[in-house]
């Protein structure tokens, strides 16, 4: 399966030519997803292996478009101010040409000085004939594009253009061989004059290139955010080759190569600092203004500047690899992709189209039958013929379908670009959509609520040296990654612990690390496991009392005894209470949950400010617990992308949080590259102002074609909008997309983190859940049981125990066999028995 294969799209000029390409390439077998972008001029795809490039470029070149594949550093984006340099050109000579030619005809009919021609009609009409040739000729292009649609069945904004001009032109033409004709009658040639209007075939096609310019300007300006990330990585590098330094292409560099980055510099690479230390400003990346001091081992990213000392680095990713590619490749795909609403737009185009070009041919018949009365009571100069043209072409020009394309991605480009700056990466359009829809957000406490550094406060051990418990739990620890394991490791390195050798060393996710140490079974574990398994905890009165402040405490065990307690904490992020304030006054519920003990998972959350907590859940049981949440209202889930992933990706919005170093791009559908919780809230406000500009632009789009085509139709004549010309409704098309696309720019004037009371009310009323606990089977050797009365005894008593579900004891065989949903210990159950009267001789899980 290929995912993500991009193309570059040509001869697209509004949404139905959009809806078209998308329709074309949906329906062969083997594409799973297409999404085509008119701002960008591009299309996403997934397909199957079975389909080639070659494939998808024959199905859209056969529905009237091109297509050719991009290379994996290929870009569509810096192509627009390309476009807007063609465009200015022919904009300005058909301005040059149009001046004149509005000037000779709107002079000839109000009284302008315009050189005696007024005497001379068929003169006047031949120099308008000549200079509305010339401009219909420089934008030969509508033309071109419109009757290319036509012949493909697919007939776009072009064919509108190039209907309203040319109608105008063609009948003009013919009003002009009937004043040659008609030479030697006078009378008749000047009534004839009245009808030429070659003024608005030039008028309509350079209003449109007008639009078509300001358009182009501005959906340039909606894709800066990621031409700016294509072009931070410099040009030249400093290679060391042979012990010197030499200035190469930076698309030369290769991974492992050494390169030096001098103070002021871009850094050409992603890489590690070998030699020397300096403050790098990562705020492109980050979106983070402050420096961050970088020493050697530390890493270096792309595109980041190097501000006080002179580096040499070792290149560890390159090219379409770094960061920072990865960043803006993530950004392009999600603005190219599409939300619910925009592919309803989509439907709506591919009609749009051929039902303005029906309601324009009805226009020009209604005012040919029923029209004649009110061309000769309005003195309107013109035929009945000439206004019902003229009205019919107003229809197909004011129309404009380009606000409909237009409305959804420019919003999405601009609100991922303003995502991109401030460190917040949106993975689609439609997670950029959904994100502001979220009524829960479930935090995860290690990493994520806490800075993830935990550290070790206290150690405890029985009947073994301090030496040898450190020695224990360094050499366990030092083969995990968890941020327990190396706290305990670095604890163990500053009291000089030695590392001894670890066979048949095993990592068991939400348990512990066991392994053999002197050929004695060894494992670190937390508490839960203790209760689960009935082993008796020396250090209980101390647990509890440290528990309370927020601390987590893991045991060593050997031989299945405990030997040895280690008490950690983590530190709370600074901004969590900020975060989680801010979420509550929106309305939405923050719910903690973690695999950590209740009072120590309590007192972080209270802390932070989160009332919901949700521990002792093992890392496969958060998966449950997010789709329990998801029965209640939309979850968005916050964890480090790795070992949650479960859980984010069942999450309608996971979010991964990352300083920039170790961006989990895959693992999540938001990744925030500022190590900042508050980021969370501004994601959602970012999506919620977002959605808003998209229904702002959708109604406007909408209001517009609605109110404009009956107007331009002659509707409302009768109150005196008779006068509408079709240049006129060139005009109000061009501003229409025009006024679509600005209105998408005001999301970059939003402060997307100023605090908001939208709503202190939650949006869902949250009702606690209950994990359906594991059950276990336990068999217990009862000694002393000499009759049912017995039986009966032993079975009351065990079922008075809080978790036991099932209790069924046999007296032939002196067995009790109970069913528990959550942990007994052995001496819990030894009690209830010998307090019976009876004796326990074995209990076996």
């Amino acid at each position: 399966m290929k995912t993500n294969e991009k193309y570059k799209i040509t001869g697209m000029s509004c949404a139905a030519c959009q809806a078209r390409v998308e329709k074309a390439v949906s329906s062969l077998d083997g594409v799973k997803n297409c999404s085509v972008s008119l701002l960008t001029n591009s299309m996403v795809i997934d397909r199957d292996e079975k389909l080639s490039p070659k494939d998808i470029e024959k199905a859209v070149k056969a529905s009237g478009y091109g297509a050719s594949l991009l290379k994996e550093k290929e870009t569509t984006l810096l192509s627009k101010d390309n476009e807007v340099g063609k465009l200015l050109f022919i904009l300005i000579f058909s301005i040059i040409f149009l001046i004149p030619l509005f000037y000779l005809s709107m002079g000839y009919m109000n009284g302008w000085y315009i050189f005696n021609l007024e005497k001379y009609p068929i003169d006047l009409a031949s120099i308008e004939l000549v200079l509305a040739s010339v401009i219909v000729g420089i934008n030969n292009r509508f033309f071109r594009n419109g009757f290319k649609a036509i012949f493909h069945g697919g007939p776009n904004m072009d064919t509108l253009v190039a209907l309203g001009s040319g109608i105008a032109y063609i009948y003009s033409l013919i009003i002009y061989i009937l004043m040659i004709v008609n030479y030697n009658n006078s009378s008749e040639v000047m009534r004839l004059s009245m009808n030429i209007t070659f003024e608005t075939a030039g008028m309509v096609v350079t209003l449109i290139t007008i639009g078509k310019l300001l358009e182009a300007y501005s959906k340039g300006k909606t894709t800066n955010a990621i031409k700016k990330l294509l072009e931070l990585r410099p040009n030249i590098a400093h290679k060391y080759v042979h012990g010197t330094t030499i200035d190469v292409d930076s698309n030369e560099l290769l991974i492992n190569d050494l390169y030096l980055v001098k103070p002021g510099e871009l850094f050409p690479a992603d890489g590690i600092i070998v030699k020397g230390f300096t403050s790098i400003d990562e705020s492109s990346l980050t979106g983070e203004s402050i420096p961050v001091d970088k020493h050697e081992g530390d890493l270096t990213r792309t595109g980041t500047i190097n501000l006080n000392g002179s580096i040499v680095c070792k290149a560890t990713a390159i090219g379409k690899d770094t960061t920072i590619a990865k960043i803006a490749e993530m950004v392009e795909i999600a603005s190219s992709t599409k939300t619910k609403i925009a592919r309803l737009a989509d439907k709506i185009s591919l009609f749009f189209v051929p039902s303005v070009i029906g309601i324009a041919l009805l226009t020009f018949g209604l005012w040919m039958l029923l029209g004649g009365n009110f061309v000769a009571t309005h003195d309107l100069n013109v035929s009945l013929l000439s206004y019902s043209i003229s009205r019919g072409i107003s229809v197909l020009v004011i129309s404009c379908p380009c606000a409909l394309g237009l409305a959804t991605p420019v919003a999405i480009m601009v609100g991922n670009g303003k995502g991109a700056r401030n460190g917040i990466l949106f993975k689609s359009a439609h997670i950029l959509e959904e994100t502001g829809k979220v009524d829960i957000v479930v935090f995860d406490k290690t990493g994520t609520l806490t800075i993830g550094r935990p550290t070790v406060r206290e150690i405890f051990f029985d009947k073994i040296t301090k030496e040898e418990f450190l020695n224990y739990v360094y050499s366990l620890e030092a083969n995990s990654n968890h941020p327990y394991g190396k706290a305990i490791v670095e604890y163990a390195k500053e009291k000089n612990s030695s590392l001894l050798e670890v066979k048949n060393f095993e990592d068991i996710p939400g348990i512990g690390v066991k392994g053999l140490i002197n050929d004695e079974e060894m494992m670190i574990v937390k508490e839960d496991y203790l209760l689960t398994n009935g082993i008796k905890n020396p250090f209980i009165k101390e647990s509890d009392s440290l528990k309370k402040n927020g601390t987590t405490q893991v045991y060593l065990l050997i031989n299945d005894q405990v030997k040895g307690m280690i008490s950690l904490s983590d530190e709370i992020r600074k901004d969590a209470d900020k975060t989680v304030k801010l979420l509550k006054d929106i309305g939405i519920t923050p719910i903690m949950l973690t695999g950590d003990n209740e009072l120590s998972a309590r007192s972080i959350a209270s802390q932070a400010g989160i009332n919901d907590v949700i521990s002792n859940v093992l890392p496969e049981q958060k998966y449950e617990v997010v789709k329990k949440l998801q029965e209640q209202g939309k979850v968005m889930m916050i964890g480090d992308g790795i070992n949650d992933s479960i859980a984010l990706s069942q999450a309608d919005i996971g979010v991964a949080i990352s300083k920039g170093s170790d961006i989990a791009i895959e693992s999540a559908d938001i990744v925030l590259t500022k190590d900042s919780l508050v980021d969370i809230y501004a994601s959602i406000i970012l999506s919620r102002k977002t959605l808003l500009n998209i229904k702002e632009n959708l109604f406007w789009a909408f209001l517009y074609n609605i109110i404009m085509i009956p107007i331009a139709a002659g509707a409302f004549s009768g109150v005196g909008l008779y006068k509408l010309a079709p240049w006129m409704g060139s005009a109000a098309m061009s501003l229409s997309s025009v006024t679509v696309v600005l209105n998408a720019l005001r999301i970059n004037l939003y402060n997307i983190y100023k605090e908001r009371k939208h709503s202190q009310k939650r949006r869902i009323e949250y009702k606690p859940i209950e994990l359906e606990k594991e059950r276990s089977v336990m068999k217990i050797k009862v000694e002393g049981m000499m009759c049912m009365h017995c039986v009966a005894h032993v079975k009351s008593a065990l079922e008075k125990l809080d978790g036991v579900t099932n209790v069924n004891v046999t007296l032939e065989t002196g067995l009790a066999e109970i069913t528990t949903s959550k942990e007994i210990s052995d001496e819990q159950i030894k009690t209830a028995i010998e307090d019976s009267g009876y004796k326990v001789v074995n209990i076996e899980r």
